[in-house]
């Protein structure tokens, strides 16, 4: 059996998380069951509908997206066991209070049927003190932090904190779920013993911040969406025909700049010099540059930069995105004959994988397409079930056993091989003396400790729980003990521009010669093949690439950068799923693959509503902030400054409301009083939607005069969703954070206890706590060398006499 082939997942609930969990899981040939409640999932009625089927719950493209190769039926509570026993995995997005309603009682299907795993993604998990709190979309991105940093580089400090466009917290948590999830099964398919995976999309929102959640708890400074950048240029230019997003990180892609500009006079300024000048002076800066910028065709300048190693990225409307010649070589879109809305095109695959797994086989279902349908006998094979009598969160984790040798550096690989860590694979980190992690030497050291290369947060952050080796690939030496190595590993994960490992020796047969099953995740900007295969592709360009940018920002504004370099975690937490699905596969196979992982394609995927808007209605959706396409109020709200909780007083205190029901309207008018409850224009849905203007400046009068949590506890007891938006200060000790064990504070031989974020899930059976720091350098090469390689002290000695160790 090929890809997740034989697996089965039943799902639970109706909405975008557990949706996207199970599509990632059938599109590698798993069963799965959707069963829905007697109106049908609430995507179904979310849209974008083709032209003149507005309403027809069969042809709503978020739902189509979200549920290709499942069957559908109604949700009977009676059934539910029956259908859990049969299956291998139960994933849901129910909130505690409707448990009842669906008949969920997870610990009794866990005592009856041993082997199986339940997997919860809801907004803060299932424990701690925010459990029972009411939230959409619009609560967990500014709660988890990620809307306190967006829009970057932002000079409207009266705008407030902004949400990316569509669901992205949900498919980020979705894929870490799916992840955890099917690592969880195959671990249960050992040893009998299932588990219970309970993801908080928060805690995954706060996982993914990038530098700005060290840098409270390292040097101590607040990052949040306003300034200048602390690299220069760095930005969103204007150009001729359209718009081109900018970085000069090195000071050599800053010299090509300016020879691609015709060495302008201004450029040979002292000011702009430096980097440490640049950015001293980046308002004169970018005004400069995009005076040249707007002089210039958007295609050519990117191509023409990237031809000159500089990277640039256009922003793209999802028209553009359809397209890219690059996407088109890739097969990255696929069609869809989906009845009821004809032939849909949809994006494709998050990775490619040599095994070829991916396919689609059917479309979306129709509501109880598959009525009554269940799974069927179990097959034989498998461990028996067996009931833990061990302390909970003392087995090893769910990948004790695998090894990863990791030669990624930066974010994108670094996030994905952290994920393995925290599922109890051993990691190796391997670096070399002349490619040391660039996140060793970026300035994030705290007050009171001599800086040095261990000691920068962004490093020690990004890899917790690897083991650190120092090796020199460059000597033969040292690159016949990185294929000793790779002999003895299962996984390979790498960020290493298109091409590069076949020139280090290390090339894909290499890899395979030496490890005939192994796993290697490959993460570049482009992906392995097509004409933009050997670009330039940083975090901060994926969001313009994939149309994110051009979907996100103000009514009536321009394209927004998104706070975050969010093809980065994007890619390295879809790297992590292919590794998983590629280890299950090889476990009933016996054969290794290649996984091609692209930042633009894996933020592409998680663009649903904004493609399907243009796929099916040839209609770009307009940008709207923090608003909801359907319900008022919906938004991020000023609230009264609180000096020991705001972190200043530019950036301000802010609190979101969503109100996506007429109970929730209700509840807030209930809190609020008459001042909305008693006005004429805001007694219908679509009168407030037609009026949003006015209620949103009457709901801030009354959020500006109250603190954000005293708004926050007044309008849950009330049953509105309502939360502050929350900066990296306020994550670092808030109390649910705290209490679901996700702060780590290991202690550290240079830096000593400083806090990071840890598992964004908790387990029931196995280990889920961090368990080690991040290595100093080299800390680890005797001991992996001894362990792995059996080398003895004389033989390590030596190579660190000639230089190949460290």
């Amino acid at each position: 059996m090929g890809g997740l082939e034989g697996l089965r997942v039943l799902e639970l609930g109706e909405g975008v998380a557990a949706a996207y969990a199970a599509k990632l899981m059938a599109d590698l040939g798993a069963d799965v069951l959707k069963c829905e409640p007697p109106g049908g999932d609430r995507t179904r009625r979310a849209g974008p509908f083709p032209r003149g089927q507005e309403g027809d719950g069969d042809a709503s493209g978020l739902f189509l997206y979200l549920n290709t190769n499942k069957r559908s039926r109604l949700h009977d509570p009676a059934e539910l066991d029956a259908l859990a026993g049969d299956a291998d995995l139960v994933v849901h997005d129910l909130h505690l209070r409707d448990h009842g309603t669906w008949g969920l009682d997870t610990d009794a299907l866990r005592a009856r049927h041993p082997r199986l795993v339940v997997c919860s993604i809801t907004p803060f998990g299932l424990t701690g003190p925010y459990r029972d709190l009411w939230a959409e979309e619009l609560t967990v991105n500014h709660g988890g932090g990620w809307a306190w940093l967006s829009p970057g580089a932002s000079e409207r400090p009266d705008l407030p904190p902004l949400m990316p466009f569509g669901h992205q917290a949900s498919l980020q948590a979705a894929t870490s779920a799916a992840t955890v999830a099917l690592a969880a099964v195959e671990a249960a398919r050992r040893d009998g013993i299932g588990d219970h995976v309970d993801v908080s999309v928060q805690s995954h929102v706060a996982s993914m911040l990038e530098a700005a959640f060290i840098a409270w708890t390292y040097p101590g400074f607040v990052a949040d969406r306003l300034g200048v950048r602390t690299l220069n240029p760095w930005k969103i230019f204007r150009c001729r025909d359209g718009l081109v997003f900018l970085v000069a990180v090195e000071q050599d892609q800053w010299l090509r700049l300016v020879e691609l500009m015709g060495s302008p006079e201004w450029a040979g300024e002292e000011v702009f010099a430096t980097p440490e000048a640049r950015n001293a002076n980046a308002d004169a800066l970018n005004l400069l540059l995009e005076a040249w910028t707007e002089q210039q065709p958007a295609e050519w300048l990117w191509h023409e930069g990237q031809r000159r190693r500089i990277c640039t990225a256009p922003v793209l409307t999802m028209e553009q995105v359809a397209d890219q010649p690059h996407l088109r070589e890739r097969a990255f879109f696929v069609e869809v004959d989906q009845p009821g809305a004809g032939r849909v095109v949809q994006p494709g695959a998050p990775f490619r994988l040599s095994g070829g797994a991916w396919q689609l086989r059917r479309p979306a279902p129709r509501l109880d397409e598959h009525a009554g349908a269940g799974f069927g006998p179990r097959p034989p094979g498998g461990a028996a079930g067996a009931t833990s009598e061990s302390t909970p969160n003392r087995r090893p984790g769910p990948l004790d056993g695998v090894r990863v040798l990791d030669l990624s550096w930066v974010w994108a690989g670094p996030f994905a091989s952290l994920q393995l860590a925290h599922l109890g694979a051993d990691v190796i980190k391997v670096e070399t003396g002349d490619r040391l992690c660039l996140g060793r030497r970026l300035p994030f050291h705290p007050p009171g400790v001599e800086p040095s290369l261990n000691t920068s947060g962004y490093f020690n952050q990004w890899n917790q729980a690897k083991r650190g080796l120092v090796l020199d690939l460059a000597d033969p030496r040292g690159l016949a003990l990185a294929k000793e190595l790779v002999a003895q590993c299962d996984v390979l994960v790498e960020n290493f521009a298109a091409g590069v490992l076949d020139r280090l020796g290390l090339g894909e047969a290499e890899l395979h010669r030496a490890r005939p099953d192994l796993v290697v995740a490959s993460v570049t900007g482009y992906g392995q093949s097509g004409p933009c295969r050997d670009y330039m592709g940083y975090g901060p360009t994926a969001a313009p690439l994939s149309g994110l940018a051009s979907l996100t920002g103000y009514p009536g504004e321009g394209p927004a950068e998104v706070g975050i370099a969010y093809g980065d975690p994007a890619a390295g937490i879809v790297a992590a799923w292919g590794v998983v699905a590629a280890l299950a596969e090889r476990a009933r196979t016996g054969q290794g693959q290649r996984i091609d992982v692209s930042l633009w394609e894996s933020t592409l995927v998680c663009q649903p509503e904004g493609w399907m808007a243009w796929a099916m209605r040839g209609e770009q959706p307009e940008r709207r902030g923090n608003r909801h396409p359907a319900h008022a109020p919906h938004g991020c709200y000023r609230s009264r400054p609180a000096h020991d909780t705001a972190d200043s007083e530019q950036a301000g205190a802010w609190v979101t409301i969503a109100c996506t029901s007429e109970e929730g309207w209700q509840g807030l008018c209930t809190v609020v009083g008459p001042a909305l409850g008693d006005d004429p224009r805001f007694a219908t849905a679509t009168g407030r939607k037609a009026h949003e203007d006015d209620l949103d400046r009457a709901v801030e009068a009354w959020t500006s005069e109250r603190d954000r949590w005293e708004t926050t506890w007044a309008l849950q007891a009330a049953g509105v969703a309502a939360f502050p938006t929350l900066s990296p200060r306020d994550l670092a000790t808030d109390p649910h954070l705290e209490a679901r064990g996700f702060l780590e504070r290991l202690r550290h031989p240079e830096v000593g206890a400083r806090t990071h974020t840890g598992l964004p899930w908790r387990l029931t059976e196995r280990h889920d706590r961090v368990r080690a720091p991040a290595p100093t350098l080299g800390q680890h090469t005797a001991e992996v060398l001894a362990d792995v390689l059996g080398y003895g002290p004389e033989g390590v000695a030596e190579l660190v006499a000639a230089g190949v160790l460290r």
